[in-house]
């Protein structure tokens, strides 16, 4: 070994091998970052970067052979022993044998060691036909930076218009845009998403002038399907749109039953307001939907006949209600601008989503909810929003096995979205599945740590096992973060014999709610917990009359068990619009 090494030395292996080094590390810098500004597509990227990479052995190889002297390139002096040369062979086959080794783990197993490492759950995974595509956010490229919105809404357009074609199916938004920020591998986004093609692209916007880039390409193979790049007038968006539609269905060779309808044109400047308020209203903070139903009703007023502003706005107030406006604010708010959405376009998929969930919550109306949903997925079988809302209705109705079944679709459609795997959570444990709960609700955290919506459903499983020291860790953590008191906490104090502890947060709520919009229903749960029957059903009453959304689960919810019993409940379902014969045969059967 000291032989070969002096070998080495004299052979000036080490100062090659380092040049070598130094160049390749520049080159695969221009490649990874100022490759993608002239719309190379990724193959051409990683292809240069495995070039760089196999070339390391090559050049150590010619090193070792060739010298280079004042008198030009000659052949080394072969001095060195017969054992040192082997060794170099050796070594030589070795490095060549370990490079492509690593190339190949980085590259395609770069999943499974993160997951490892993390232990994150995941679901189960779906088979990924050749005709199914998630639709990334398309990157800004704009001199400014100031153009995010307007590549995020081409994107969510694109996949919009994607969704509608018969025998594709289309990574719903949340599930793509987590994606965003983040260096691609689309092995590792086809993985997630169970999708066989992955579409990105960028766009560059100077004034009235746009440039789109889109890059088809296989998530299997790496290699690209189709790639194009298109410069024109704002204006004309919406032919370059239908355009990429066109080109995707070709390269993934799909046989359309009825003809794709065109995309409507609209106002340029309504169009870009529109697309502002669809950023924003991905933001689910109250200023960030307040901000987004400003831009949907600026777009109005420049084009009142575009239909998706309408829908637009119905989706901003769907997420503004309870969470940060009384029900009675929002919804009525809701269900006009669905309305006016259909009557523009009926074939609107998510606007038929939000129009049943106003006849669900609203109006008390779940046959006509349920209608709309079919509708809604008629129209968009791809839809997570609206087999998430179905499996809701259906298990409220008390078909609890359906209602698990339309969310394990929803969570297919889109597995990376912290909604839906909050209200499966939710689902599980209203089904006594609450080891299911636990593991979903440790997914989730992998999902968005910081996410709470409805309460902390984890604390709820580990409460509804027994598990209450489990439980007032999370509820006096999420406590901490929101700054709102916990009725998930007052009813563990409540279970747990500590009624003076139930009572002190009972009271905080109590004299919140005379303050701003507090959910009466949990109020009344925590009275139930505490074996007062009469102001739960004082509390549930003016639920009812508030348009609580979660009141629509108080047939099936853990903590109402204890009024199954009790003559009132029957005629507060039939309030709800609900078979009280069904929910509670239902639950006493966790059907």
């Amino acid at each position: 070994m000291r032989g070969l090494l002096a070998e080495l030395q004299r052979r000036k292996v080490y100062r090659a091998a380092a040049a070598y080094a130094v160049v390749a590390w520049l080159l695969i810098q221009i490649a990874t970052q100022v490759f993608p500004f002239f719309d190379v597509p990724n193959w051409g990227v990683r292809l240069t970067v495995l070039l760089i990479v196999l070339g390391f052995p090559v050049a150590v190889a010619l090193a070792w052979a060739f010298d280079l002297t004042e008198d030009g390139i000659l052949r080394a002096d072969p001095k060195g022993s017969s054992r040192a040369r082997r060794s170099a062979i050796m070594i030589w086959a070795a490095l060549s044998l370990v490079i492509l080794g690593v190339y190949y783990i980085v590259t395609r197993d770069h999943e499974a060691a993160s997951r490892a490492l993390s232990g994150a759950p995941t679901l189960p995974p779906v088979p990924a036909d050749a005709k199914s595509i998630a639709v990334l956010p398309f990157v800004d490229l704009s001199q400014n930076k100031d153009q995010e919105y307007f590549g995020d809404g081409i994107s969510e357009e694109l996949a919009g218009a994607l969704a509608r074609i018969e025998g594709l199916r289309v990574a719903a938004r949340t599930s793509s845009f987590s994606f965003k920020n983040t260096a691609i591998d689309v092995h590792l986004v086809g993985q997630k998403l169970n999708v066989g093609s992955v579409l990105e692209g960028s766009v560059r916007r100077d004034g009235q002038r746009v440039r789109v880039s889109a890059e088809l390409i296989d998530a299997t193979s790496g290699f690209d399907l189709w790639t194009q790049t298109y410069e024109r007038n704002v204006d004309d968006l919406f032919a370059v749109q239908d355009q990429i539609t066109h080109a995707i269905i070709e390269a993934l060779k799909i046989k359309l039953a009825v003809a794709v309808r065109p995309q409507k044109a609209v106002d340029a400047e309504a169009y870009d307001l529109y697309l502002q308020g669809t950023f924003f209203s991905n933001k689910s903070s109250e200023e960030g939907l307040r901000k987004s139903l400003d831009f949907f009703e600026r777009s109005l007023e420049k084009d009142a006949g575009n239909a998706k502003a309408w829908t637009g706005i119905a989706k901003a107030w769907l997420w503004l209600a309870d969470a940060y406006v009384r029900p009675l604010d929002a919804y009525p708010q809701m269900k006009a601008a669905a309305q006016k959405a259909l009557a523009l376009d009926d074939s609107d998929a998510d606007a038929h989503v939000y129009m049943a969930e106003a006849k669900r919550v609203l109006d008390y109306d779940p046959a006509g909810a349920e209608a709309e949903l079919r509708r809604a997925l008629a129209l968009d079988p791809n839809s997570s929003a609206a087999h998430m809302f179905f499996g809701l209705l259906r298990g409220a109705q008390g078909y609890a096995g359906e209602g698990l079944a339309q969310m394990d679709l929803a969570l297919k459609l889109d597995p990376l979205s912290p909604i839906i795997s909050n209200f499966a959570a939710m689902q599980y444990i209203a089904s006594g599945r609450y080891d299911d709960a636990i593991a979903e609700t440790r997914r989730l955290e992998q999902l968005d740590k910081s996410f709470v919506y409805l309460g902390p459903f984890l604390a709820d499983a580990y409460r509804e096992q027994g598990k209450y020291e489990r439980a007032i860790a999370i509820y006096e953590q999420t406590q901490k973060v929101t700054g709102e008191p916990q009725s998930g906490l007052a009813i563990t104090y409540a279970r747990m014999g500590r009624p003076a502890d139930a009572r002190r947060i009972l009271g905080e709520m109590e004299s919140a709610a005379t303050k701003r919009y507090v959910a009466a229903d949990e109020i009344a749960a925590i009275y139930v917990a505490l074996g007062d029957k009469d102001a739960a059903f004082r509390w549930l009453d003016r639920a009812c009359n508030e348009h609580s959304a979660p009141l629509y689960g108080v047939g099936r919810a853990r903590e109402f068990l204890p009024l199954h019993s009790d003559p009132r409940l029957p005629p507060l379902l039939k309030k709800l619009g609900l078979d009280p014969q069904r929910v509670l045969a239902a639950d006493s059967g966790r059907s």
